[in-house]
């Protein structure tokens, strides 16, 4: 059983020392890791996939059960949840054949930290 967790790059070092974002002006390199974990789910489809996951049972999906209600193919739907699973929203675990995807708490709470005034 083989679990792929984020490689976004400081962003436990960031959220764990910093002050809301509202609160003070960010390094170049923070606004950069901060940028690409919200550009992964300011895509609609994204946003959609990672609805779907935190909705299913245990907040654990297969990609065979998001490919029918975002209405994509299953590599493409594959694409957008490597795109999250690299940002740190979800984590990938290979199963046989079948990759599940579960949502990673952490990481959306440490982003709407960092929003919230």
């Amino acid at each position: 059983m083989t679990i792929a967790t984020p490689a976004v790059t400081g962003m436990s070092a960031l959220t764990s020392c910093c002050s809301p974002l509202v609160g003070q002006v960010l390094s170049p390199a923070a606004a950069e890791t901060l940028a690409g974990s919200f550009k992964a789910i300011a895509d609609p489809t994204r946003l959609r996939l990672v609805s779907l996951v935190a909705a299913h049972e245990g907040q654990e999906a297969c990609v065979c059960d998001l490919t029918a209600p975002v209405g994509l193919s299953q590599p493409t739907v594959s694409h957008h949840l490597k795109i999250l699973v690299e940002a740190g929203i979800l984590a990938r675990e290979q199963r046989g054949k079948w990759a599940y995807y579960r949502i990673v708490p952490a990481t959306l709470a440490s982003l709407a930290r960092l929003i919230t005034p």
